[in-house]
């Protein structure tokens, strides 16, 4: 497991090292002062436990710009000011850890954050049969249906095949949701959403059937509070 620990203060970021060490000793550890440091790493983390108030760029930007280029990660924001806590929920943090840092909290977040991150690396595909492609599931934000074209946007490319969107969706994870006839979204890449309209990480709309509203919030709230895993 890759675990990035960003803290402009030092003796919190050892401290918070020598946690992780201490209650789980084989994963890698890498440990930032600054959001900038992290961000110019280019490095794919699992979890990330990230303070808020830094100078340059804070806590909350610098996780604004991870949840653009890696949508699975598991946020875990440390700060001692509460008032961040709806930043944080905007922005999916699996925790919001107070200073002083408790060691019972943090190691029980921690091993639950784990096992979310264990989850998440579960790498799920989509076989395209006309392409003979695989596509990480994780790494798909929607699909749209045009004419007898589909096309996949993903985080790096968008995709054009011949295909049946209720086959595609057949295929998908819990994850993902028929929100209209014509898209299907990935619902860990929602950033925003209204009666109308849902948001995608890459700043892209697509329609959400109003008939389907209160279905989707519904499924949208279970998911997210079930660590990303929806069963309705």
């Amino acid at each position: 497991m890759e675990i990035a620990v960003v803290d402009d203060e030092k003796t919190i970021r050892e401290h918070i090292c020598a946690l992780i060490e201490e209650q789980q000793p084989e994963n890698c550890i890498e440990a930032y002062a600054t959001g900038e440091e992290l961000l110019a790493s280019g490095k794919r983390f699992d979890i990330v436990f990230l303070d808020i108030q830094m100078d340059g760029i804070n806590g909350i930007e610098a996780a604004r710009s991870l949840r653009e280029r890696q949508g699975d990660i598991v946020l875990i924001f440390i700060t001692g000011i509460k008032e961040y806590v709806f930043d944080a929920l905007d922005l999916y943090a699996f925790q919001y850890l107070l200073k002083p840092i408790d060691e019972d909290k943090f190691a029980e977040v921690l091993e639950r954050a784990v096992r979310e991150a264990a989850r998440k690396k579960e790498r799920r595909v989509l076989f395209i049969k006309s392409r003979n492609l695989t596509l990480d599931q994780s790494e798909i934000l929607y699909i749209e249906s045009r004419a007898k074209k589909v096309e996949i946007h993903t985080v790096r490319q968008t995709i054009e095949i011949y295909a049946a969107m209720d086959e595609l969706e057949g295929q998908l994870g819990e994850e993902f949701y028929r929100c209209h006839r014509a898209y299907i979204v990935n619902m860990d890449c929602i950033t925003e959403y209204d009666s109308e309209s849902i948001t995608l990480t890459n700043g892209d709309r697509v329609y959400l059937t109003k008939k389907k509203y209160g279905e989707f919030v519904k499924a949208y709230m279970w998911h997210l509070q079930n660590g990303g895993v929806s069963s309705v």
